[in-house]
């Protein structure tokens, strides 16, 4: 009997005849018990709730499958990919006109803009990697079909246009324009760090998207002939001839008109 009761639940057991302050101390060593239980369960409930955020802060700041990657216990995390659309967003003369501002108004500004940048980014399928002071990065492709990546960063960046128009029109401190380069190659893509986890692309076609952005003429969007070429009939391009590009030398891009 002692058996199957314990079997099926029971803490603990006494027989007769008993003594009054064994049974007493019994029921307290139960009680007891079951407390250390509910307080288990709420420590589990509690650890499993802070596991959930740390997780879900993972894949706010690294692409799913690499947070995926990261949580299943891998350190040393790399990749190769071809045929990659980077694209460099770069707000004109910022920095001059940031002297004057309040540091609170300054980051209310870019604040405004990165969120709305960072919610086009997330419309229009494309991963954003970074800001680099008041430059926002971007690639699309990693885990997707090229051309259609490429159409995507496209779409991205003309949305970024007109979305710094309309936040222009309501920031009377500063005159907001933006320029945008972009272009298609291979990359290597990685996660470093061991405190502050950064996921980051290397390679000569991130230089190159970047050098597009800078010769970039105010409010338009500057491709190489590669993006081009990916891009086939989709829109239209006004040739920009004998472009210098640092670190590469003198070609022929593209502006999207």
């Amino acid at each position: 009997s002692i058996y199957r009761c314990i079997e099926m639940g029971a803490d603990d057991y006494i027989t007769k005849p008993f003594d009054k302050e064994i049974l007493q101390a019994r029921i307290s060593s139960s009680i007891e018990k079951k407390q250390l239980r509910d307080k288990e369960k709420r420590l589990m409930l509690e650890l499993a709730e802070e596991q959930k955020k740390s997780d879900n802060l993972l894949l706010n700041i690294l692409p799913k499958d690499i947070a995926e990657r990261l949580m299943a216990g891998e350190t040393d995390i790399a990749n190769k990919h071809d045929d990659i659309t980077i694209i460099f967003c770069d707000l004109i003369n910022f920095t001059p006109q940031a002297q004057i501002l309040s540091p609170n108004k300054l980051v209310q500004i870019l604040n405004r803009i990165f969120k709305t940048f960072d919610d086009l980014s997330i419309k229009y399928h494309v991963e954003k990697i970074k800001t680099i002071g008041d430059s926002y990065f971007a690639v699309a492709g990693i885990n997707g079909e090229k051309r259609q990546s490429a159409v995507n960063v496209i779409e991205l960046a003309r949305a970024f246009l007109d979305s710094i128009k309309s936040i222009n029109q309501n920031t009377p401190e500063m005159n907001l324009q933006i320029r945008i380069g972009v272009h298609t190659g291979p990359i290597v893509a990685g996660v470093i760090g061991k405190n502050k986890f950064a996921f980051d692309l290397w390679g000569s076609s991130v230089n190159m998207a970047n050098r597009l952005e800078t010769t970039c003429p105010p409010g338009r969007i500057h491709i190489s002939e590669h993006t081009k070429e990916i891009l086939q009939d989709d829109y239209s391009f006004e040739l920009k001839e004998k472009t210098d590009i640092k670190g590469i030398g003198v070609i022929n891009t593209y502006i999207i008109e």
